[in-house]
C-alpha cells in the first residue's frame, strides 16, 4: 500500500479524480442538467471523502513505518550478533597463529641445534622425506618392495 501511495501513477491518477469530480458535479450535472448535481461546488462531499481516506493513509504509514523499524531492528541484531561471532573467530584465529609461530620458533631452533650436533660430528644431516633414513641413500642398499 505504501508503496502504491507514494508513486507518481498516484498521485497523478488522484488529481485526475479530483478534476473530473470537479468537471462532473460542476460543468455537467449542475450546468447541463440544470441543478441536478449530486456534490455541488463546496464540494462537501468529495471533502469527507478526502478527509476519510487522509485518515487511513496516515494509519497506513504509521503502520508501515513501524514494520520497517522493526525489520530494522532484527537486521540490526542480526548484524550485531554476526560481529559478536566473527570478533570470537578472529581471537582465535589469532591464538592459534601464535602458537604456530612459537612452534615454528621451536622447531627452527631443535633444526639449529641438530645440525650444529651433527656438525660436531663431522656427519653431513642430510635431507630425508618423512620416514626416510640415511641407511636408505647409502649405495648398495635397496628399498623394501610394497
Amino acid at each position: 500500500m505504501r508503496n502504491a501511495m507514494g508513486s507518481w501513477p498516484f498521485v497523478f491518477s488522484f488529481f485526475g479524480v479530483m478534476i473530473g469530480w470537479a468537471v462532473v458535479n460542476t460543468l455537467l450535472l449542475q450546468r447541463v442538467l440544470h441543478h441536478k448535481a449530486f456534490d455541488p461546488f463546496p464540494y462537501i462531499l468529495l471533502n469527507l471523502f478526502l478527509s476519510m481516506m487522509a485518515g487511513v493513509q496516515a494509519a497506513a504509514l504509521l503502520i508501515a513505518a513501524k514494520r520497517a523499524d522493526a525489520i530494522s531492528s532484527e537486521v540490526a541484531l542480526h548484524t550485531s550478533n554476526n560481529t559478536d561471532d566473527i570478533k570470537k573467530l578472529i581471537e582465535e584465529n589469532t591464538a592459534l597463529t601464535s602458537q604456530v609461530k612459537s612452534n615454528t620458533d621451536l622447531l627452527e631452533e631443535i633444526h639449529l641445534h641438530v645440525t650444529a650436533i651433527s656438525n660436531q660430528f663431522g656427519s653431513d644431516p642430510g635431507r630425508f622425506s618423512p620416514g626416510e633414513t640415511s641407511s636408505d641413500h647409502e649405495p648398495g642398499s635397496q628399498k623394501p618392495s610394497s
